[in-house]
């Protein structure tokens, strides 16, 4: 049943769900009322605003069932990898093989928020000697620990090197907490020498070729330690298979983010896009369930955008929006003072781009991996968000610093810097806590502020 389009509240979800059971909605087998989330203690979804779709409630329900599907997998024999850090290629490796299951422990981070820290995740990272100078990953050690969130996998890979100290530092941790860890070497991304051989990477960016050779064979060895998990091997056609099921899922995210992004009245939440995104880096341990709720969005914002209806006021100011928030409530509030999405950066821009095809696949997973924004210079990426802020004609830009996290300290002025010089738009940098309610005063103010900026450079 298609009902104009509303960002709703949890309560309110109760009897928008019984208006689509009685005109015939069917549901995945993970289907069911958004509240019941509620009651297993995702208190958080009780002060968010969401969309009114059915295919938004898909979205929500395949999120929140994660760890009932990691469960029916190991009961039905399936081994279980988690694989962290790398945030987009490790599972297209995983998916590979058909009795292994892959998913990102990362994404413990966002447990404290949704359970409004009922959970005591990061109480636990306290006692371990990983504070809150670390970045909210660190709730991943405590959902370890307890066993509480996720099936403890068969096996964990974690890529070091270039990427996050916190995130290092945190899976050390859990490494000499007695977790045993498969690691390999991620390199950090530089530009060729002169004379240097190179090869192009997803994106367009120049990397060194032996940077690649490096990836390869790092990828090749994670593909043995993951035969030997499976008992079975990774054949040719079978990875190459994974990659083009994985590519589809990247095109379908593709097409939404383009079709929200630069429709004239906004057909689709901030919230909605934002768990859309997270999807993609390791499918929600269902490959097939994400490109279902990904067709789903995108057929309904279409028709909404082709019937130019929107969940927003007109006139709502576009905001490129960088890195992700620990607290999920952060996109409703920008919402509810006047702003919507109109670009992201989340710090997983590779996993967006189609892996290459007609190239060996250990190296099309290689270049996918070389193409990591947050491996190389942050020059790069700065350029990126200008280029995207550019043609999805954002009008201001907003940077979350992510609390503790190392890299947004230095990153973050750079970033700002480039955006003003290069397009001239005002830019506001904020960080979102795990909460953010002690903050919202001063949150509001801040977006308020620089939305009335947006405002008035509109008018001139």
């Amino acid at each position: 049943m298609n009902a104009l389009p509303a960002r709703i509240s949890l309560n309110d979800w109760r009897q928008r769900y019984a208006a689509l059971k009685n005109s015939g909605m069917t549901e995945p087998c993970y289907g069911g009322p958004l509240e019941r989330h509620f009651d297993d203690d995702d208190l958080r979804l009780a002060d968010l605003k969401f969309d009114n779709s059915a295919a938004a409630l898909h979205l929500w329900n395949f999120l929140l069932t994660e760890e009932d599907r990691l469960a029916k997998a190991r009961q039905s024999g399936k081994k279980i990898i988690g694989t962290m850090k790398d945030l987009g290629t490790v599972p297209v490796l995983a998916y590979a093989i058909d009795n292994i299951a892959a998913f990102y422990p990362d994404g413990a981070w966002w447990i404290p928020c949704i359970m409004k820290n009922s959970d005591g995740l990061l109480s636990i990272a306290d006692s371990l000697g990983i504070d809150e100078c670390f970045c909210p990953v660190r709730a991943m050690l405590g959902a370890f620990t307890t066993c509480a969130h996720f099936p403890i996998p068969d096996s964990l890979i974690c890529s070091a090197g270039a990427v996050c100290d916190d995130f290092s530092a945190i899976a050390q941790r859990l490494c000499s907490l007695g977790f045993d860890i498969f690691w390999w070497e991620m390199p950090r991304r530089r530009s060729p020498q002169p004379r240097e051989e190179s090869l192009s990477v997803p994106g367009g960016i120049e990397v060194p070729q032996s940077m690649i050779e490096l990836l390869e064979c790092e990828f090749r060895r994670i593909a043995t330690h993951i035969e030997n998990i499976a008992g079975r091997k990774i054949s040719i056609a079978g990875l190459e298979k994974s990659i083009a099921l994985t590519n589809y899922a990247r095109s379908l995210l593709m097409q939404l983010r383009t079709a929200v992004f630069t429709a004239q009245v906004c057909p689709l939440g901030a919230l909605e896009m934002l768990i859309s995104e997270m999807l993609i880096i390791h499918f929600c341990s269902d490959r097939t369930g994400t490109i279902f709720v990904l067709e789903k969005l995108l057929e309904e914002v279409k028709r909404r955008v082709d019937a130019g209806v929107s969940i927003l006021p007109d006139g709502s100011v576009k905001i490129f929006w960088v890195n992700p928030v620990a607290d999920l409530a952060a996109m409703p509030l920008l919402e509810d003072l006047g702003g919507r999405i109109c670009g992201t950066d989340y710090m997983i821009t590779h996993a967006l781009l189609p892996i290459m095809t007609g190239i060996d696949p250990y190296s099309a997973l290689a270049r996918s991996a070389a193409a990591d924004l947050m491996t190389g210079p942050t020059q790069d990426r700065a350029y990126s968000i200008c280029s995207e802020a550019r043609k999805f004609g954002s009008e201001a830009v907003i940077i979350s610093r992510i609390p503790g996290a190392s890299h947004c300290a230095t990153e973050t002025p750079i970033i700002a810097e480039m955006v003003r010089h290069e397009l001239g738009i005002p830019v506001l940098e904020i960080e979102v806590p795990t909460i953010l309610d002690p903050v919202r005063p001063s949150l509001q103010t801040k977006i308020e502020a620089l939305i009335e900026t947006a405002l008035q450079r509109r008018a001139k």
